[in-house]
């Protein structure tokens, strides 16, 4: 009888073979470890709903019931990072966990799931954006919030940064005034989707600073102006502004050449490259070995799918994340990059 229990199991994806598990299964302690390491993405496995009402921060939502999990997955999260699972009581995750291994993933389940989370007393978040966190060359914690578009809420080391804050874009409506006053906001340029006079003043306070091209400083009426190439340290956070522009024949128009900014943060070490709208341009290899890239996706206004592979063949970052990618499909670029060591994390930013 027990052997037929076990292949029962194994049916169900919660092991590879009769009475061989292919996962581990990780308590509180143990899986509270695990989502501090860089190496590590945490999923949940839940519905929206229930995710809604509280889940572990940075998590990835992948709905374990959809039919199409694991092919969700394997388009999202890359097979050389462990992935720690967990549901509501355990058993939903522990399924996940059998499938994905059965595919490739090194799986570690939640025992208890995010019931026993609670129990124990760990924290749980509300927010409803993706958020991806790392760590520092001191251990400083920087974490990525992925609002809309090309609007991204990052939080260092007690500070809170905004770039391109925008309120609305299409039915996606970000409600800046329950966030916390910015320390930093960064403004790469001046169209509708990046720059937003109302979402700026709604984020400032008396010191906070705000960074931008000449042209929205002119617009604003305020602004520490950074033109393309120039640098600046503000507090502990060194500034570079990157020239972000078109080059194909017929886009030009878009972004002319020395009008808007991209910007390299660094902080603390960890080297930030948010691109802004720009195509694939040869000064990108001054971004060379970053350690996490924003690089935006939707033509005609930006890189095609190729022209991102391309730029990302000659940035290298440790960590991609497409962005400002609308109706474009990014799904294909994670297969394309896989032999680059470039960990590709595709983040719903629409």
């Amino acid at each position: 009888m027990k052997k037929v229990l076990t292949c029962l199991l194994a049916t169900l994806g919660l092991t590879t073979a009769c009475g061989q598990q292919n996962y581990d299964n990780y308590d509180v302690k143990e899986f509270a470890e695990l989502t501090v390491d860089p190496n590590v993405v945490i999923l949940d496995v839940r519905k929206a709903d229930e995710f809604a009402e509280g889940h572990i921060a940075g998590a990835v939502l992948i709905d374990q019931f959809q039919g199409d999990f694991v092919e969700q997955v394997q388009a999202r999260l890359p097979k050389d990072k462990t992935i720690a699972v967990y549901c509501r009581s355990g058993r939903r995750s522990a399924n996940a966990a059998g499938k994905l291994a059965d595919v490739g993933y090194k799986c570690v389940n939640l025992k208890g799931g995010i019931i026993a989370w609670k129990e124990a007393g760990m924290p749980v978040t509300t927010d409803t954006y993706e958020v991806d966190v790392f760590k520092t060359k001191s251990g400083k914690t920087v974490t990525f919030h992925a609002l809309t578009h090309a609007s991204i809420h990052i939080e260092y080391d007690g500070k809170e940064i905004l770039i391109d804050p925008v309120r609305k874009l299409g039915n996606k409506v970000i409600d800046y005034s329950a966030m916390p006053k910015a320390d930093y906001i960064f403004v790469t340029h001046e169209h509708f989707d990046h720059y937003d006079s109302t979402a700026i003043a709604m984020l400032s306070k008396e010191d906070t600073k705000l960074i931008m091209n000449q042209r929205c400083a002119d617009m604003y009426g305020a602004g520490i102006v950074l033109g393309n190439g120039q640098c600046m340290t503000v507090n502990d956070i060194q500034v570079e502004a990157m020239p972000a522009y078109n080059t194909t024949e017929g886009r030009t128009q878009f972004h002319p050449k020395g009008r808007d900014n991209g910007y390299i943060l660094t902080l603390d070490g960890l080297e930030v490259y948010i691109a802004g709208d720009t195509e694939d341009i040869p000064e990108m290899e001054d971004a060379q070995g970053v350690d996490i890239a924003f690089l935006p996706c939707n033509q005609p206004y930006t890189m095609t799918p190729e022209q991102l592979v391309r730029a990302a063949k000659i940035i290298k970052p440790k960590v991609l994340f497409p962005y400002h990618y609308g109706q474009t499909d990014v799904s294909g670029i994670p297969a394309q990059l896989k032999d680059e060591g470039i960990d590709v994390r595709i983040r719903h930013y629409e």
